[in-house]
């Protein structure tokens, strides 16, 4: 087992290496906390056969998170059949994968919303989700694109796997500065076979069952913080 320290992220320190108990289950659990130091405020997930600790995220990267929720909750006001509801920073446990990662946002039907903090549930499941969000840093980019080659450690392969119907990639580095809508998951490949984008600046369509326009006029990149 390893531990995956990446830039501006804090060593995480396993307490006892005699008696590691299974990763996922103690994310599932909220208790990886009982075994590694996990600073206050950090993002904790398990990807691949390690533990990502990231530090918490930059009012620019949260901009571009409250912009999504701000069309979410435009749309819940103009359109009474509108079913869709946002949540900001839960885990996604993918338990045919077994991983447990963190989607800065994730769009899900109202009323599973309703049920989910009425059972008080400590992770959301993947067939809760209808699309995921994510967003690039220099320290996180590489696992949330689009791999060369299937991996393990790459979101968009765990995404599709798991079936998550709609994975948003927001692309903040310099060298690309787009939006990719990916669709149409492909389980057994752990791919997604449709790919759409957009160049920061011009408007994001995400299309039925969700039907949203998402502004991204005051997207930058990482860059430009």
């Amino acid at each position: 087992m390893k531990t995956k320290v990446e830039p501006e992220s804090m060593l995480v320190r396993y307490q006892d290496p005699t008696a590691l108990p299974d990763l996922y289950e103690l994310w599932v659990d909220d208790e990886l906390g009982d075994h590694f130091f996990i600073p206050e405020g950090s993002r904790v997930e398990v990807i691949g056969d390690e533990v990502v600790v990231s530090p918490a995220p930059t009012p620019q990267h949260n901009g571009m998170v409250r912009d999504i929720v701000r069309e979410i909750d435009r749309a819940a006001m103009l359109r009474p059949d509108f079913p869709w509801d946002a949540d900001i920073g839960s885990g996604v446990s993918l338990v045919g994968a077994r991983k447990g990662p963190v989607p800065d946002l994730s769009i899900l039907d109202k009323q599973m919303a309703l049920a989910v903090r009425r059972d008080r549930v400590k992770k959301l499941v993947a067939d809760q989700v209808e699309l995921v969000v994510e967003i690039t840093s220099p320290r996180n980019a590489t696992t949330d694109r689009r791999p060369a080659a299937r991996s393990l450690k790459n979101k968009w392969n765990l995404y599709s796997a798991s079936g998550i119907p709609y994975y948003l990639l927001i692309d903040r580095d310099p060298k690309v500065a787009r939006t990719f809508l990916y669709s149409i998951p492909d389980e057994e490949s752990a791919a997604y076979l449709h790919e759409e984008s957009w160049k920061f600046s011009e408007t994001v369509h995400l299309p039925e069952p969700i039907d949203l326009e998402i502004p991204t006029v005051h997207w930058n990149t990482w860059d430009e913080c």
